[in-house]
């Protein structure tokens, strides 16, 4: 009896196992002509596709003539479009061509489910007709997106403040670094609303209400030093940017000190988002091992997914003094069974000018024990060599600053953490550095004398070794 379940749960597999291939061979045949249609045409150089025909009810016109050209095509599996049931996301691979720099990897989005995107098409129907279907470009011209005309000077914080994470709470400096950034126009670097054309007001109008990662890309972007994916440009409902390389998850099993280095450059972002020149705090409410790659010849941690960003103007605090303004914020530690969950208040990241809430993101979905993705629990510093666990010091930092036990643990843990990993991977790169001496040091010890003496001195009682 003990042997014969088995034998029925094996053969069960296997008649699953043919069950999808026979399932996957009809789809197959269902679409043979949509699928040698994929390979022979180029989606990515069709208006429909690409949403251009939804402008200005758009993110933005700058890269069409690329799409149009043919410069840019998807790679293998992204041509076949039975495969979009899994792509939820709407996020593609694609090669980009230019004739003197050659092809390279870029990401396309729409930034948003197929879902969200006909849910914002309807909300724009129903606000300038009244039905849930109408002539969309037509209907733009009817909405809020289009009160702002060419009479508007500036891009105020009462027009569009709660429209999107990133400005949940704006200031005046925030919108005019949005407007004289965008680049989804010809005539950029001004912040005066007024010197954009009608249409393209209206698709910076939807980006910021809909997803204003765009817009978080190009007013901080990676040129500058921020830890952003860069933005290259649009095409109707198509938004490319650079592609950065794995993502973050894919390093979950790396050797340890390539993960110390990955964690260090969290712990970095944390602190330079919260803290920099510009005075502007950047809070990320979603941190997951999916919204960070990492560079495959720099090894540098970017943030590739910024929807949800809350821009706080760290200036405009300290000139308003909101009760409690000047009073350390701690986020509150809350344990949950679900995947990247966190606790926060936006109202209260924009009231203080003094907030812990990146150090807690990061180190509670990334890096500590309570790091839960994909069904494995643990952080990306998981199972440390035996010295490091024995030291302790490790665990108690990550512990305390995901979950703090003394006052302002928090900000203290995470400026103390940062100084840790640094002092693991000094002492790693020391140990790389001898490696080829320690090694030249055995050799030699083998080699008959007199080449062999010194090698062999280092191994007499007494004298002390580089191990």
């Amino acid at each position: 009896m003990l042997r014969f379940v088995p034998l029925k749960l094996g053969r069960l597999y296997r008649c699953l196992k043919l069950l999808l291939l026979l399932g996957l061979s009809v789809v197959l045949l269902m679409n043979t002509h949509s699928l040698l249609a994929s390979f022979q045409k180029n989606e990515l150089a069709d208006r429909r596709f690409l949403g251009l025909n939804k402008c200005p009810g758009c993110f933005g016109t700058s890269w069409c003539r690329k799409f149009m050209n043919g410069q840019l095509s998807f790679e293998t599996w992204g041509r076949l479009r039975f495969l979009d049931i899994f792509n939820v996301k709407n996020v593609y691979f694609a090669q980009y061509g230019e004739p003197r720099e050659g092809t390279r990897r870029v990401v396309l989005k729409r930034l948003g489910s197929n879902q969200e995107l006909a849910d914002i098409d309807q909300k724009i129907c129903k606000r300038a007709t009244g039905r849930p279907r109408c002539d969309l470009v037509q209907a733009m011209y009817k909405t809020e997106f289009a009160r702002l005309n060419g009479d508007v000077r500036l891009l105020t914080p009462d027009v569009v403040e709660g429209w999107s994470d990133l400005v949940h709470c704006p200031s005046q400096r925030l919108l005019d670094r949005l407007v004289r950034r965008y680049a989804e126009t010809k005539d950029s670097g001004s912040f005066l609303l007024k010197n954009l054309k009608d249409t393209e007001r209206m698709q910076l109008l939807m980006t910021l209400a809909f997803n204003p990662e765009p817009l978080v890309f190009q007013s901080f972007p990676s040129d500058e030093g921020w830890p952003f994916a860069k933005y290259l440009g649009a095409c109707g409902r198509m938004v490319a940017v650079n592609y950065v390389g794995e993502e973050l998850w894919s390093f979950y099993n790396a050797p340890w000190r390539k993960r110390v280095d990955l964690a260090k450059q969290l712990m970095d972002i944390a602190e330079q988002l919260t803290n920099n020149d510009f005075d502007f705090a950047l809070y990320l409410l979603d941190v997951s091992f999916d919204n960070f790659a990492v560079g495959p010849r720099d090894g540098k941690v970017i943030v590739v997914d910024a929807e949800n960003v809350v821009v706080v103007d760290k200036r405009l605090i300290r000139q308003n003094k909101p009760e409690n303004f000047d009073v350390w914020y701690e986020s509150r530690f809350e344990e949950c069974d679900r995947e990247a969950c966190l606790s926060f208040s936006k109202d209260a990241l924009c009231s203080r000018v003094t907030v812990d809430h990146n150090y807690y993101a990061i180190c509670q979905n990334l890096l500590s024990r309570y790091a839960t993705w994909r069904g494995t629990r643990g952080g990306l510093l998981h199972d440390p060599p035996a010295d490091v666990a024995r030291d302790g010091q490790l665990e108690a930092l990550l512990d305390e600053c995901a979950n703090p036990k003394r006052r302002y643990g928090r900000f203290r843990a995470a400026r103390d953490l940062r100084v840790y990993l640094e002092q693991l991977l000094s002492a790693a790169r020391h140990v790389q550095a001898l490696t080829p001496l320690i090694n030249h040091l055995h050799y030699s010890a083998l080699l008959p004398e007199p080449w062999g003496g010194f090698g062999r001195m280092l191994r007499e009682p007494g004298v002390p070794t580089l191990g």
